[in-house]
C-alpha cells in the first residue's frame, strides 16, 4: 500500500474528531462558501467535464463504457444549478449533531441521555456522476463526518476539479479543520481503501450492481447501499387509466439511466386490454424496447404494435438502466407481489389502483425500501424526499433504509449524568431500586 493513501486516511480520521464538534454556524458558513465557489468556478468545472466526456465517448465506441454511464457523467449548467441548490438546501436543515433522542432517569440525580453523533470517517466510492461529490460532501459536513472520495476514472477531471474547489472553500472557512475531506483517484487505491477497516467507519458505494457487490465482498468495513435497482409498477384492475399511462411513462422514460426507473411493468389481466396497447404505443414512440411475456406479446402483436421482443426468464432479474422494459401480465395482485418480492431488489416498487384495500395490502406485503401509490418510482430520491440531498439509497434492513440523508450518517452515544452513584448500591440484599422513568429533558440544557 502506498504510504500516502494511508496517510490521507489517518489525517481524515483525526480531522473527523475535530469536525464532530464544529458548531452549526461554522458548518453553515462552510456550506455557503461551497455553493458560492461552485457558481463562481462553473466554467472550470464544465471544461474539466468536457475532457471526461470526450474520453468517455471513445471508451463507449470501444465497448468499455455504457451509454448509461456516459449519461450520468455529463455536467451542464442545469446540473451545476442543482448541485448548488442541493448544498443550500442542506444549509436549511437543522444540525442533527447533539440531538437528544431519549432521556431516562435511572434513579434520582442519575440521568441517562441518548445523544446523536457522527459516524466518523466515511468512504464514498462511486462511478461516473460527478454531482455525487457536492451532494455527499455537504451532507457529511453538516452531520460532522469526515469523508474519503474515490470516483471512477471516467470522471477523473470532473471529480478532481469539483473536489478541489469545494475543499478550498471549506478549509478557508474559519473554524473548519483541515484534511477532513480527501480524494483518491487510482483504481489500485480502491483495494487499499477497502483494507483500512481500522480507520474507515462506513463505506457507501454508488454504481452498478456488479460494482457495489464487489465492494461488499471485499471489505470488512460496514457497507451501506444497494446492489441494484430492479423496480416495478403493478397496474391493478382498479387503476385509473390516465394515472397509469402518465405514471408508468414517467417511471421509465423521464430518466432511464438511474436506479429508481422501472425495469418491469406488471399488468393485471382484467385491465390489460384497456391499458396496455396505448401504454405500449407511448413507450415505442419514446424509443423504449419492449420485452414481453407470452400473453402480453400476443395482445400487443394482435393490435399491430411493433417492434416487440419476447422476454426471457433472465429479463425479470435485469437492471437495464436504459430504454428497455420487460412486461408481464398477472392474474392477481398476489401474483404481482410474489413476482416483485422474488425478482426485485427491494429498492422501489409501486402500484396504480383506486382500491383502498389493495393499496394497504400492497404496502404491507411488498418488501421494498420505498413503496409508491399512484406515483412514479422516480420520486425515490433524497432531494425529492426533502433530505436536501442523499448519500445513496439503501436496501439494508439495519441502520438506514431508502434514500439516505443526514439521518443515515448519524449514530448515537449514551451519556450518563450522576452525582457519585456506584453500582454496588444497586446490588445485594438492601439494593436500591432503579426508577427507569422517561423524562422530557434535553442534553443541550445540561450545565
Amino acid at each position: 500500500m502506498a504510504k500516502d493513501i494511508k496517510t490521507k486516511v489517518i489525517q481524515a480520521k483525526k480531522a473527523s474528531i475535530e469536525l464532530s464538534s464544529v458548531s452549526e454556524e461554522i458548518k453553515n458558513r462552510a456550506l455557503e462558501a461551497m455553493a458560492y465557489a461552485l457558481d463562481k468556478e462553473r466554467q472550470a468545472i464544465l471544461d474539466a467535464n468536457s475532457k471526461d466526456l470526450q474520453a468517455a465517448v471513445e471508451l463507449k465506441k470501444k465497448g468499455k463504457l455504457t451509454q448509461a454511464l456516459v449519461d450520468r457523467l455529463k455536467v451542464n449548467d442545469s446540473k451545476l444549478d442543482g448541485m448548488i441548490a442541493g448544498i443550500r438546501d442542506v444549509v436549511k436543515l437543522k444540525d442533527p449533531v447533539g440531538d437528544t433522542l431519549s432521556t431516562l432517569e435511572l434513579d434520582k440525580d442519575l440521568i441517562l441521555y441518548q445523544v446523536s453523533c457522527p459516524i466518523g470517517l466515511i468512504g464514498v466510492i462511486f462511478e461516473s456522476r460527478p454531482d455525487v461529490v457536492p451532494q455527499v460532501m455537504s451532507l457529511c459536513l453538516k452531520s460532522g463526518n469526515a469523508t474519503i472520495f474515490k470516483g471512477g476514472s471516467e470522471a477523473r477531471e470532473s471529480n478532481r476539479t469539483i473536489f478541489e474547489i469545494l475543499v478550498k472553500a471549506i478549509e478557508s472557512t474559519e473554524g473548519m479543520p483541515e484534511g477532513a475531506f480527501q480524494l483518491m483517484e487510482t483504481r489500485e487505491e480502491i483495494m487499499d481503501l477497502l483494507s483500512l477497516d481500522a480507520y474507515v467507519d462506513l463505506l457507501i458505494p454508488r454504481g452498478s450492481n456488479e460494482f457495489v457487490k464487489f465492494i461488499q465482498d471485499n471489505t470488512k468495513i460496514p457497507v451501506l447501499g444497494h446492489t441494484s435497482g430492479i423496480c416495478h409498477i403493478y397496474v391493478d384492475e382498479f387503476a385509473n387509466l390516465d394515472t397509469a399511462w402518465n405514471v408508468c411513462f414517467d417511471a421509465k422514460v423521464q430518466y432511464p439511466a438511474v436506479c429508481n426507473a422501472i425495469e418491469t411493468l406488471l399488468v393485471n389481466r382484467g385491465i390489460a386490454e384497456a391499458f396496455l396497447p396505448k401504454m405500449a404505443e407511448l413507450y415505442i414512440g419514446a424509443g423504449v424496447e419492449l420485452r414481453c411475456d407470452g400473453d402480453s406479446y400476443s395482445l400487443l402483436a394482435k393490435k399491430g404494435l411493433s417492434p416487440l421482443s419476447k422476454a426471457t426468464e433472465e429479463d425479470w432479474s435485469l437492471e437495464y438502466n436504459d430504454l428497455i422494459l420487460s412486461i408481464k401480465l398477472v392474474g392477481s395482485m398476489k401474483e404481482a407481489i410474489g413476482h416483485i418480492n422474488t425478482f426485485g431488489s427491494h429498492h422501489t416498487d409501486g402500484i396504480i389502483t383506486e382500491n383502498a384495500s389493495r393499496r394497504k395490502e400492497f404496502i404491507g406485503l411488498v418488501d421494498s425500501s420505498s413503496v409508491m401509490i399512484n406515483a412514479s418510482t422516480r420520486f425515490a430520491d433524497g432531494y425529492r424526499y426533502g433530505k436536501g440531498a442523499e448519500v445513496g439509497i439503501s436496501t439494508n434492513k439495519i441502520h438506514s433504509r431508502g434514500p439516505v440523508g443526514m439521518e443515515g450518517l448519524l449514530i448515537y452515544k449514551y451519556v450518563l449524568m450522576g452525582k457519585g452513584q456506584i453500582v454496588a448500591d444497586y446490588a445485594g440484599d438492601n439494593a436500591k431500586s432503579y426508577t427507569h422513568r422517561k423524562l422530557d429533558l434535553k442534553f443541550e440544557d445540561v450545565d
